[in-house]
């Protein structure tokens, strides 16, 4: 997305940010005038290219390493925001992995599922938790009200039978985002749901052939690849109060997929 860097807006924290989707968001939100906390679970070099878009649209950029399915470093990830950029307006649960192995539902085993489970919705559950915490004691000092973000997938309600792990996780993330609407409504804190649908990114490449053929053959009625600007656009909307009067809200960001089609 490109921009004009504008005033500057608060800080938002964007898990899983050195790449892909989080990636995006992260530039978009810069641009959109934001300093931003770009988490990161390994890639610090993938991180520091991010770091250095987002300097050059005339914002901060905070790099935390951390690894949202363990607790410590979720604490440490919300407490470093704090320490060092004094706030916190924006939290954006991005931060999610696919399978190893796409295995049929029968053949599934635990560990990948635990894996799903641990980082694609206990890590954003928990990190939510902790963020709420702290906005809604914001609230009641008298700051402006958060807003919260999570990225969830078209897999929320679309059965895919050879990665059941990623969908149970995924709808799972669903259901918080109603929960967290419901429980901090009272502080003016809204709450979205961002769905994309297939989004370019290197976590889809290993099927790009499967989903190029579906695309043509009209899997969806805008018929090209999402990309992540796309879903960037989506999130800088709801953090620049385009949505004042919604909360608990699912936003797709799909190309269509949603639409029942006869």
């Amino acid at each position: 997305m490109m921009a004009e860097a504008v005033g500057v807006r608060g800080v938002a924290l964007v898990s899983g940010a050195s790449r892909g989707i989080g990636r995006g968001i992260a530039i978009a939100l810069a641009q959109a005038g934001f300093d931003v906390v770009v988490n990161y679970a390994s890639n610090r070099d993938a991180a520091e290219e991010v770091g250095k878009l987002i300097e050059s649209a005339g914002r901060r950029a905070l790099l935390v390493q951390s690894d949202v399915s363990v607790a410590a470093d979720r604490e440490r990830l919300v407490e470093e925001t704090y320490a060092k950029l004094g706030r916190l307006d924006l939290l954006v649960n991005n931060a999610g992995v696919a399978p190893k192995v796409r295995a049929d539902i029968l053949e599934g085993g635990e560990e990948s599922f635990d894996r799903m489970i641990n980082i694609n919705l206990k890590g954003p559950y928990f990190l939510t938790q902790s963020v709420a915490k702290r906005m809604a004691e914001a609230v009641k000092q008298g700051k402006p009200p958060g807003k919260i973000v999570t990225i969830t997938s078209v897999s929320v309600y679309t059965a895919s039978t050879n990665r059941g792990d990623y969908c149970v996780a995924k709808s799972g993330l669903a259901m918080m985002t109603k929960l967290f609407a419901v429980r901090l409504a009272e502080f003016g804190i809204n709450v979205y749901e961002i769905r994309p649908g297939v989004i370019e990114t290197d976590m889809t490449g290993p099927v790009k052939d499967k989903y190029d053929r579906m695309i043509a053959d009209g899997l969806t009625p805008i018929a090209r690849w999402g990309k992540p600007d796309d879903v960037a656009r989506a999130v800088v909307a709801v953090a620049t109060d385009a949505f004042p009067f919604s909360t608990g809200e699912v936003i797709n960001v799909d190309g269509g997929f949603h639409l029942r089609r006869l």
